[in-house]
């Protein structure tokens, strides 16, 4: 019922909150796996289905409904940003007609405008559109619990009996399959956002500096704005973007609560008080050095910075948790996220991967209570920043959704992380290629022309990888 074929029923019609078609795609243009386009070019002529009316305040979906549902979402949202966003649109939409056609191509545009895991912070904002905060929270948190216990297990798992030859061999193969995802995913990005002349420079200029390691969010502010001074200075029309009116941001926006200062201060001061409460207590029982609190900071901070989706910050991630903490090794890292893209949830989920490892290494004293706790930092602090987002700025981002200035900074910024993930796609293939092992190559070769001309999933590419592999051992084992 739920699979990456339900992209192809997502409808294509151009609304005006996207200031036209070719503002929309300058708009969503330098988001990761921007789903709205790879629908258009799956369905370009697809009319859209029946649409309900907006949801009121007053939902006439019962909680306990909707509870049961966003917990079936966690447990079978695989397939990406792309098959995640299409699940829900076939569910919300489709199926059950909880909220309109409209409504949520316009939660869709909002997130892709927010750092952080775009499907689940849809999620989020449609459970809130539902039933305020508690449908919010519920939305939101059950995106990717399912995801957490089953990470936690498998991350055991590999600690605990990745030695085994018949594990070492499955890992073995997923490696050199992760390296070609990564690499088509920076295809993939390069042709949505090198578009000119700035593009390809920006991208070598960031790809550069953070070889020599200059900091991730440094880039992302330049590029941010070098792309908003560049777009200020030219005209909707020279840039091929239609210019909104005013009147195309104001439609469904009735049941939304108006930006003000006192409602941004006491939702700033709740989610201060989610994050500073756990962060003190961590100090407090095992001391601001120590890797647990070490984790809140460092994760806090990669949140706030994953515009672009989690390919985005990756580099970032595995730089600071493999060369400069020393939680884990390069293979591991790979290992991590082999495991996160087989597994229900965003992406981005391999940080709680990271912070198990961190948790073994640095919080020994604890054993296998540490390496848990350390998953559950990890991920806590992942995450608390994309909730807040949502209850923070929704009120204030849809009236900024058809700033071209905006989307100007998003389109070079696109441009930089294109940089960052070649640097990462490097990284990651000296791990795997060097010293040089045929097979790993030809898995990594094949797995790519998959990806790329035969649109092979990534379920397909990481089990036949792991196959391969496994093959590979027994043949071994014969001879």
């Amino acid at each position: 019922m739920w699979g990456n074929d339900e992209a192809e029923r997502i409808p294509t019609k151009a609304r005006a909150v996207d200031g036209g078609e070719a503002g929309g795609r300058a708009g969503l243009a330098s988001i990761d796996g921007s789903p709205w386009i790879a629908y258009r070019r799956l369905m370009p002529h697809e009319s859209a289905p029946p649409s309900t009316p907006a949801n009121s305040s007053a939902s006439p979906v019962p909680f306990g409904e909707a509870f049961l549902f966003w917990v079936k979402v966690g447990c079978f949202n695989f397939g990406g940003p792309t098959g995640q966003i299409a699940i829900l649109h076939e569910e919300l939409v489709v199926r059950r007609r909880w909220i309109s056609e409209d409504r949520f191509l316009h939660a869709l545009n909002f997130c892709m405008l927010l750092p952080g895991p775009e499907a689940q912070q849809l999620a989020t904002y449609v459970g809130w559109l539902l039933h305020r905060t508690r449908g919010a929270i519920v939305a939101g948190a059950f995106f990717v619990i399912p995801s957490m216990f089953i990470l936690f297990a498998l991350s055991f798992v590999h600690r605990e009996y990745g030695a085994v030859p018949w594990i070492a061999a499955l890992f073995a193969g997923l490696r050199p399959a992760v390296v070609a995802i990564v690499a088509a995913a920076i295809l993939r990005i390069a042709r949505r956002s090198l578009r000119r002349p700035l593009d390809f420079a920006v991208a070598i200029a960031a790809g550069l500096a953070f070889a020599a390691h200059a900091p991730f969010p440094l880039l992302v502010a330049v590029a941010g704005a070098i792309g908003y001074a560049v777009r200020r200075s030219a005209s909707p029309a020279h840039e091929g973007v239609a210019a909104p009116s005013a009147a195309a941001f104001t439609a469904e926006r009735t049941d939304l609560p108006r930006p003000s200062w006192s409602r941004a201060f006491r939702v700033s001061g709740v989610f201060a008080l989610l994050g500073g409460i756990p962060f003190a207590a961590l100090v407090f029982w095992r001391g601001a050095a120590d890797v647990l609190a070490r984790e809140a900071v460092f994760f806090t901070q990669a949140a706030v910075v994953t515009f672009g989706g989690a390919y985005a910050v990756l580099p970032y991630v595995a730089r600071r948790a493999v060369e400069d903490f020393g939680w884990l090794t390069s293979t591991q890292m790979i290992d991590g996220l082999a495991l996160a893209e087989t597994t229900p949830g965003p992406l981005i989920m391999v940080v709680q991967f990271v912070g198990f490892y961190a948790g073994t290494t640095g919080a020994a004293d604890l054993g296998t209570a540490g390496a848990l706790l350390g998953g559950l930092v990890a991920t806590y602090f992942t995450f608390l920043p994309s909730f807040a987002w949502v209850f923070l700025g929704a009120p204030s981002v849809e009236l900024l959704r058809g700033d071209v200035r905006l989307a100007g900074a998003l389109s070079v910024l696109g441009a930089a992380v294109v940089g960052v993930m070649v640097n990462l796609a490097l990284w990651f293939a000296k791990s795997v290629f060097v010293p040089f092992d045929g097979v790993a190559v030809g898995i990594a070769v094949l797995a790519f022309v998959g990806m790329t001309r035969f649109k092979w999933g990534i379920p397909t590419v990481v089990l036949g990888a792991a196959a391969v592999s496994l093959l590979r051992l027994a043949l071994a084992g014969f001879a």
